[in-house]
Order: C-alpha cells, then structure tokens, then sequence
C-alpha cells in the first residue's frame, strides 16, 4: 500500500470524564519482568504487560538472545535458562526509540562472552549511552560506538567482569539498572551508590525473582545498593500494575474538565515514581488513593480523581527523578492554575526522544502561556483560565510532547 501523508489530530474542548478505567501496564516494569524471566529458572508468567513498541522491542530482542516468549490466553510468557544463559545474536539488536531497552540490555549482555550490535531509530541514535558505558567499562566491558557513545555500538562483552563500587554522577535510574544487571553474572559484591534516589523497579524486581539486593544508608544519607553476583533466579509470576506515568494525563484531563468524577483502576504508586502525583497534591488537585496493596513488591492502589481548581506551587528538583516523565503535563496543568509554578532541576528533559523542556516551552508559548526557561528550571504562569488555544503543535515525534 502506498504510503499516506500524516494527517494533523484537533483537540477541542470537553465535558466532563466520569465512570472506572484503566491504563496500559507499566512500562519500566514490563522491560524488568521480560528480562529477569529471562535469566530465571523455568517459565515466567506476567499478566498485563505493555504491549507497546518499546516493550516489543525488549521481548524481540531477548529471543534473539536465546530467551524464548510469547503470549496465550493467560498473558505472555518467558522461558528462562538461568544467570548467564544468553547466546550470541545471530542479528543486530534494533531498539527502535526505546532507550530504557538499549541502556538495561547493554548491561545485561556485557557479562556474557560475546559481542552484541545494538541501534535504533533516527530518535534513539542521537541519545547519550555514554553515561552506561562509563561504568560497565570498569567492570570489564568493551564498546565500540559512535562519537559521544551513540548508536549504533557494540557491546563487546566479557565472562571476567568484576564487581565496582560506583557513585552515579548523575541520577539515573537506567544506569543504576544497567549496572545491577551486569552484576548478575559478576562474582564478587557490586554496590551502586544515589545521592538522589530514583526509581527502584530493578531492586524490587531481582528481590521478587530470588536475588538478595541490600539498599541502605550511607554515613552522607547516601543510598547503597549492593548485589552479590551468580544468583539463582527461579521463575516467577509477575502481575503489572498499570503505568502512572500513562494514567498522568486521563488524571490531568479529569483534573481541568469542570464535572469530572473518575476511578483509575490499578494504578502503579511506587513512592520513587508518584512525585506527579504529591504535586498535584500540593496544587489542590482532589485525588483519593483508595484499595492500596502490593502486587510483585509493587505498591499499587486505585486512583479516585474529581475536577479541580489548582494553585501554582514550587516542584523541588529533588523530586524530578519520581517524575521526569511527567514535566510535559505537569506544565499543561500549571497554565490552567491560579499563580507561578516553577519546576526546577529540568535537565534530563534535554535528552530524551527530544529537548523536552525546548518542546514544553516553545508549544505553551504557542498556545499563548507565559513562561520562562532559566537553566534547568522551567517556570509557567497561569491565571486560573484555559489558555488562549489555537495552535499547531510540533511533537518531534516525542510521544510525550504530543
């Protein structure tokens, strides 16, 4: 079929949101579960995985390292051969746009005694993988790359790693990942060391599959992560829960359309990812957190959610690791709120699917919302009113932004 020329999406104004929904599972913990199921012992089962591309990527990429999967009519599935089981690719390992697959794989893989191709689309190949080479490289691990460690590379990995004490320049949950997987097949203890806590789906993931995983203080109120290499993961069934991050923007429209009374089934609330959610908060927004429990480790609950009148607050840079997925709608919402909202330590925004915090500011301003770009603190001023609209928005083809 020929192929058509992409067609503009309008968006208009709304009534109001109300009855139960829910979101499509979590993404970072649908990559942790395909690929933990894929170096356990036996048949992982995970119900409600993400079926998106970035996923799809992670599970493509595994069978061709030797990790069979696929789903029935109980969910999908992995069959796992064990620490240090996976084979050489007979092929390039295509990430497409998904940089938590090529960051975690590349740790995965560098233990094992074998060289892996890795790329990825046009968006992913312009994306820093210098900040996982660094300290997979003193473990052992050798690249080829790129200038500045982009893709396409090679992850030449090796059987002789060695286990490191590394203090993340940066934080990152992705490099802390990659740098915990590689562990699995080190002998020895490595420790990863946070000044700034960030989401700990890969701990809470190796605890649940067997792996023992010390998190605790430091003597700087630093966080120590330490894992002891060569465990014997087992098989495990793995329940998603649904991704906050995708829930932000049904709860965001909820939020602003006057009327709204919504339940969001299911909801993700790891406290190291609900930062989007403690600033809503502290905006007045009225969210409920109701039938809280624990699925795979996991903290989950149902998110009761009615329209509100929010207040412009300060968000702290502490708390940008538990949202930085969340800025782009974060910043919608305070165009609508009554007064300032200043979003400080935006700097990871810069090197996502695109300069995201370029992308939040120049189609706000478009729409006719004051703002100010200062470093890495963004600042919207809203007047308690719809902005003016009318635009036409340049996504850069960042799902987020769009």
């Amino acid at each position: 079929m020929p192929e058509t020329s992409p067609q503009p999406l309008n968006s208009r104004i709304c009534g109001p949101l109300k009855g139960i929904a829910s979101v499509p599972g979590d993404k970072s913990i649908s990559h942790r579960a395909l690929m933990l199921g894929a170096l356990a012992l036996g048949r992982t089962r995970i119900r409600g995985l993400l079926e998106g591309e970035d996923v799809l990527h992670t599970a493509a990429a595994l069978r061709l390292l030797g990790a069979q999967s696929g789903k029935d009519s109980e969910g999908w599935w992995v069959e796992g051969q064990g620490v240090g089981s996976l084979s050489e690719p007979a092929n390039v390992l295509d990430l497409g746009n998904s940089g938590t697959s090529t960051r975690l794989l590349m740790g995965l893989v560098g233990s094992h005694g074998f060289t892996s191709f890795f790329t990825g689309d046009a968006s992913l190949r312009k994306r820093p993988m210098a900040r996982v080479m660094e300290p997979l490289s003193k473990m052992g691990v050798n690249f080829m790359a790129r200038a500045g460690g982009r893709l396409p590379l090679a992850v030449i990995g090796t059987r002789d790693t060695v286990p490191i004490t590394y203090k993340l320049p940066v934080a990152s949950a992705q490099v802390k990942s990659a740098i915990l997987l590689c562990a699995l097949n080190t002998q020895g203890l490595t420790t990863v060391i946070e000044t700034q806590a960030t989401r700990d789906h890969t701990e809470t993931m190796l605890r649940h599959f067997g792996a023992q995983v010390i998190t605790e203080k430091g003597p700087d109120g630093e966080t120590h992560i330490s894992l002891r290499g060569y465990p014997t993961l087992k098989a495990r069934e793995v329940d998603v829960p649904g991704d906050p991050s995708s829930a932000a923007f049904v709860t965001a429209a909820a939020l602003l359309c006057q009327g709204s009374e919504l339940v969001l089934k299911n909801i993700g609330i790891n406290p190291l990812r609900a930062g989007f959610y403690e600033t809503l908060q502290e905006m007045g927004a009225n969210i409920a957190f109701e039938n809280p429990r624990v699925q795979a480790g996991e903290k989950v609950a149902d998110l009761k959610i009615k329209a509100s009148t929010l207040k412009g607050v300060r968000v702290p840079a502490a708390r940008a690791p538990s949202m930085i997925d969340e800025y782009p709608v974060l910043a919608v919402l305070a165009s609508f709120a009554n007064g300032k909202t200043g979003m400080e330590g935006l700097g990871e925004l810069r090197v996502k699917e695109s300069d995201r915090l370029n992308m939040i500011a120049s189609n706000l301003q478009a729409c006719g919302v004051k703002l100010e770009v200062e470093g890495d603190t963004l600042t919207v001023h809203g007047n308690g009113k719809p902005p003016t609209g009318g635009a036409k928005i340049t996504t850069a083809m960042d799902h987020r932004i769009a």
